[in-house]
């Protein structure tokens, strides 16, 4: 079947994007669905996103694939990154970095030739912010020459905020869940879908990206939680369809 055309795509990533108001709002699957969009509606090759907790701890959210999530993680890791400096920059971009030039090493030694190994040419960083608060920045990254135009930009930006919206409305009508909580649990959750990931990829004999990905399909087509799935797995509770490749 032929994809939709990208008008209603468009549309389609922004409605999603803004309808958060929802019971047991899961922040890690919204923002994997943040990337996804940004892959599929952007030129470019892969999308991260990491956040920012109320003690300036930066850690990785989501990204689009499973080569990009290790770099981000390696980046925290080694305190440099272009996510990383829009977030502790207060929220200001990171203009479009050719990944392979001096200025680029310089500025971040072991990401900028990670990524070029990982066969990506150039990045940026959006902000997630609204107003004066920054909750984390988007990368977005390509495998092709040349950096991203204005449009391109501009529509990541406001792929970026509308996502910040969505979660600071959901945190707003959540009283009871202050932000610190939030962000931990996101953190559990992340935890757990890890374990799930690599547990599914030996139970069904495949990669761990693969395995992510049938997760996610399997948790969007039975309207459930990826959080929620991931426990299952981990819990010998799943349905044996997610778990046998044969089904």
């Amino acid at each position: 079947m032929a994809a939709p055309p990208r008008e209603e795509r468009l549309s389609a990533a922004f409605v999603e994007l803004a309808d958060t108001l929802v019971r047991d709002f899961d922040v890690i699957g919204f923002l994997h669905t943040l990337a996804e969009h940004c892959v599929d509606l952007l030129d470019v090759s892969a999308a991260g996103v990491l956040l920012s907790t109320p003690g300036g701890q930066v850690v990785d959210a989501a990204a689009s694939d499973e080569r990009i999530r290790v770099l981000e993680m390696n980046g925290i890791e080694w305190g440099e990154g272009p996510c990383r400096d829009c977030i502790l920059g207060g929220g200001l971009h990171v203009p479009d970095v050719a990944l392979d030039t001096e200025a680029a090493r310089m500025r971040w030694p072991r990401f900028a030739p990670r990524a070029v190994e990982l066969g990506l040419t150039s990045v940026v960083a959006a902000p997630l912010r609204l107003h004066d608060q920054v909750i984390g920045a988007l990368n977005l990254f390509r495998d092709e020459p040349g950096p991203l135009d204005a449009p391109q930009l501009r529509l990541g930006q406001a792929l970026a905020d509308t996502a910040t919206i969505g979660v600071l409305q959901q945190r707003a009508v959540s009283e009871q869940m202050v932000v610190t909580a939030q962000l931990q649990l996101a953190l559990d959750s992340r935890i757990v879908i890890e374990q799930a990931k690599g547990y599914l990829a030996h139970r069904r004999r495949t990669g761990v990206e693969e395995a992510f990905t049938v997760m996610r399909q399997y948790a969007r087509s039975h309207n459930a939680r990826l959080t929620d799935v991931a426990r299952q797995v981990l819990e010998g509770k799943a349905d044996p369809v997610l778990l046998d490749p044969g089904r």
